[in-house]
């Protein structure tokens, strides 16, 4: 059974820092992109970071410079270091484990964030 749970949401203020963490099990986690979206009330979901098999990274132009997004194969788990958070990256975080060569994902069930002003 495959599992990604997030940890690491909560309430911060504007200017303030957040670590989202993702631990995967029932998966070859070292084959997967991983890959972090979030959603915000009325808006579609949207990628914020991605971060390769091989460990090459890719931010949304929204968070570049203040995110960054890291991964341990030997732990199984994804990270989201975020930085200087703004009221707009209030969302729900999820993260998302993709293989490319079969087009298979899996999804977790979300993080909430809120950043206040």
């Amino acid at each position: 059974q495959v599992q990604l749970v997030e940890s690491g949401g909560g309430l911060v203020q504007a200017g303030g820092s957040l670590r989202l963490s993702c631990a995967a099990s029932g998966i070859i986690f070292s084959i997967y992109a991983m890959r972090w979206y979030r959603q915000a009330p009325g808006k579609q979901r949207e990628l914020v970071a991605v971060i390769t098999k091989s460990g090459v990274t890719n931010y949304a132009d929204s968070v570049k410079g203040r995110f960054t997004i890291s991964r341990d194969n030997a732990k199984t788990t994804v990270y989201l270091e975020m930085n200087s958070l703004k009221p707009e990256d209030t969302a729900v975080y999820y993260c998302n484990a993709v293989d490319l060569t079969i087009a298979r994902e899996y999804w977790g069930q979300g993080t909430q964030v809120t950043v206040s002003s």
